[in-house]
Parts: C-alpha cells; sequence; structure tokens
C-alpha cells in the first residue's frame, strides 16, 4: 500500500520547488504548484505509503556532462545539484520510501551514495521508518540496498533471499504518456492480475506506472485498468496484503494456480476458471481439519482427497453472465500443509 511519484526524471525538471533547478521546476513554471508537497498531504489522510522517485543523473546538465567527460574524477553536478535535492527532498517532505534511478553511469564514489544513506539511516528525521532501493550506483542493483529491483519489469522465476519489487507499467512500451498509444500495447486487466499474483508468490512487492498527461492527468483507460485492480483486491487482497510466500509458490504441473500464506492460511489463487468447476491442487497436503472457502463467496466449499495427492475443490457454479469473466479467484486453505 504504498505510491511512488516522480520527483525528478533524468530530464532534470523537479516536481516540487528545488532551490538547486532554478526555473526548471513546477513551482517557477507550468502548474506552479508544489506536486510533490500536496501528494505528500493527501496520503496523510490515507493508510498509502508516501515514495519519492528521484533521478541521480540528468541527461542534460552542463554540469553532469562535465563530470562524465572528466571519467566521473570531478563531483561538480553531485555536490551542487544532485546531493542538495535528495537531502531537500527527505528534510521538506519525509517520505517512507526513495526510489532512486539514474545509477548506473558512475560508481558510489562519484554519487557520495554512501554517504547519503548513512545520513538518512542515522540521524534523518525517517531513519527509523525510511525504505530505499537498490538503484545508488554502478553494479549495486541486486546486491545493495533495502530492497532490490534489480531490472524494470524483473521477473526471477524463483523465490529470491533478499525482499524484492517489481515495477511494471500498463503501457508495455513507456514509463510516460504517449498520445499516440492504442489499446494492443496496453496491459488487460487480465495481465495486471496474473503479474500481481506471480510477484507476491514470489515475495515481491508490485509497483504499476502510469503515465500522466503533460496536463496532469490520468486519462481514463489508466483509471479503468487500476479501478479494475482495486476492486480486485477489494474481494482477494486478503490473499495478497502481508501475505508471505509459501513452501510452494505455483502449481508444478500449471502456472496459472499460485500461493501464497498469512499465519495458518494458505491461499490459491487460480488465473483460469477449471471447465468441470473442479479445482485440482497437489501441493498442499489435507487433514481432518482442512477447511476450503472462497474469497468473495460465503460459506464453505467442497473437497476430497485426490487420488494421486493433495486435495479436489468443488468450486461455486458461475452465474452465466454477459460481462466477460474476472480473472483471478482465490480458494482459503486451514489445516493443511
Amino acid at each position: 500500500r504504498y505510491v511512488v511519484l516522480t520527483t525528478k526524471h533524468h530530464e532534470g525538471f523537479t516536481n516540487w520547488g528545488s532551490s538547486v533547478s532554478w526555473n526548471w521546476n513546477s513551482l517557477d513554471t507550468g502548474p506552479h504548484r508544489d506536486l510533490v508537497g500536496e501528494l505528500g498531504e493527501a496520503l496523510k489522510e490515507s493508510n498509502i505509503r508516501y515514495g519519492l522517485y528521484h533521478s541521480l543523473l540528468e541527461w542534460f546538465h552542463p554540469l553532469y556532462l562535465a563530470d562524465k567527460e572528466s571519467g566521473f574524477k570531478t563531483q561538480n553536478f553531485v555536490l551542487k545539484k544532485t546531493m542538495p535535492e535528495l537531502y531537500d527532498l527527505v528534510l521538506k517532505y519525509k517520505p517512507d520510501l526513495i526510489w532512486s534511478d539514474g545509477d548506473w553511469e558512475a560508481p558510489e564514489s562519484y554519487w557520495n551514495s554512501t554517504s547519503f544513506l548513512a545520513w538518512l539511516y542515522n540521524d534523518s528525521p525517517v531513519k527509523d521508518t525510511v525504505v530505499v532501493n537498490d538503484r545508488w550506483c554502478s553494479n549495486c542493483s541486486c546486491h545493495h540496498g533495502g530492497y532490490y529491483n534489480c531490472a524494470d519489469k524483473y521477473k526471477p522465476g524463483t523465490l529470491p533471499a533478499h525482499k524484492w519489487e517489481m515495477c511494471s507499467s500498463i503501457d508495455r512500451l513507456s514509463w510516460g504518456y504517449r498520445s499516440n498509444m492504442n489499446i494492443a500495447e496496453l496491459m488487460d486487466e487480465a495481465s495486471i492480475i496474473e503479474e500481481l499474483v506471480q510477484t507476491v508468490s514470489f515475495g515481491g512487492n508490485y509497483l504499476l506506472n502510469v503515465g500522466p498527461t503533460k496536463e496532469g492527468v490520468i486519462i481514463p483507460v489508466f483509471q479503468e485498468r487500476l479501478l479494475a485492480l482495486g476492486r480486485w483486491l477489494d474481494t482477494n487482497g486478503e490473499a495478497i496484503y502481508e501475505s508471505k510466500p509459501w513452501r510452494v509458490q505455483m502449481e508444478n504441473s500449471t502456472d496459472t494456480v499460485w500461493y501464497t500464506s498469512k499465519g495458518p492460511a494458505v491461499y490459491a489463487i487460480f488465473l483460469i476458471w477449471p471447465q468441470d468447476n473442479i479445482l485440482e491442487l497437489s501441493s498442499p497436503i489435507p487433514s481432518p481439519a482442512t477447511q476450503v472457502s472462497m474469497l468473495g463467496f460465503a460459506g464453505t466449499l467442497k473437497w476430497q482427497e485426490s487420488p494421486g495427492k493433495g486435495l479436489l475443490v468443488t468450486l461455486p457454479d458461475m452465474l452465466l453472465s454477459p460481462l466477460p469473466p474476472q480473472s483471478g479467484w482465490t480458494v482459503k486453505l486451514e489445516g493443511v500443509k
């Protein structure tokens, strides 16, 4: 339950009144508003955590280009631009999360990352609560950080040993807004749910990106996708929020059934509804005390031990509907190993 706003991307425009980004920020030009601050104020009234994305590098900044030309032996850009911005963001807005990016061209000795992170975790006003990702210098991703991104749209395939996050984008071709995109290039509801479920089963967090227009509007097709995901989570969120990976992440025979757990409960999330209304689960070991229910449906479901291993769950009859079928349903298993 967190949101991450781009405070500054690689072109250098800051969405707050940065004193080291004169006339190239959202207070001096454009909307003449502190967008970073306004979002933070709005989030204080919710149970959503406040994350700030910040790019270390800037493609066009003369000081950065000069430092790069020197082989990063000089640090004028870091000392006069990047680090003042990072300290300013933390002191002014006290974020719960810092999502660093633009790290890959230069080593830690150039960025002063360890110095900043030591201050962040030891002396800053958010030292006891803040979380950071792994993009703080070249060769840092997937090795150092509070949690790992590793790469954009990273899919590990097996359960990682370290907390991680999968960042994805509804527009498959861009992280920004494209006025010329077409519907076939966007992730549909089923694809988003599948990506979320796979990520959480492997112990990851899911960060889903939408690019606003230059007026700051989230266009209707993006709104529709986000609201659909929200409706799905209203029903199935018990299997997602605060869950942990189970001993098995997915059924051996298929990648359409994924597992999560919370305390003694095990959740089997299936992405395709079985034609005969019988859900076959080979991984859980049932006991006489096993109870099976389905999130969003009242009462318990009938089940029996499978002739091979595991159990067969009789799902409720789905009412015939002219609407396209929802994607992803969750069976809750209690009293299984």
